[in-house]
């Protein structure tokens, strides 16, 4: 009993002290959408093995993930792995994957990385969208668009 309750407080102690390192990075979700989820079974026998009858058709969430320095874009294993957006929230790398904490949760989800980008890259992208649909196209530039001229 008392080296379990020892290794119990240790196990605690050791979380709180990776917690304090700084293991968890932060990171705002700004984009959900649903797409198809895009996880193929890995592995020696899905190489070697009998023909897979394809599954229907699942949607996952594939969210945007704003941190510091990069922007990722993550998709979720099944339908029922959401995030609400405007949320900060806590992940670390895990095996190739994003483990995420919401809001303190004593579990992680885990998330595939289908994309990364720098954040600057990322905010150039962005600032050259906004300046794109801010820009009111001329009447004379809409016609060269469509292709005739009065």
């Amino acid at each position: 009993m008392k080296y379990t309750l020892l290794i119990l407080i240790f196990c605690a102690l050791q979380v709180a002290h990776a917690e304090h390192l700084g293991v968890y990075q932060q990171g705002t979700v700004v984009r959900m959408r649903l797409g198809e989820c895009t996880f193929l079974p890995h592995g020696f026998l899905a190489a070697f093995g009998a023909p897979q009858v394809p599954a229907p058709a699942e949607v996952c969430p594939e969210y945007t993930l704003v941190s510091d320095k990069v922007v990722f874009v993550i998709v979720g294993r099944s339908s029922n792995q959401f995030i609400p957006l405007a949320d900060v929230i806590d992940f670390r790398f895990h095996n190739n994957e994003l483990a995420v904490r919401v809001d303190d949760a004593k579990h992680e989800n885990k998330f595939s990385i289908k994309e990364m980008i720098l954040r600057s890259e990322w905010d150039l992208v962005q600032k050259h969208i906004k300046d794109e649909l801010e820009t009111p196209i001329h009447a004379a530039d809409r016609r060269r668009m469509v292709g005739t001229e009065e």
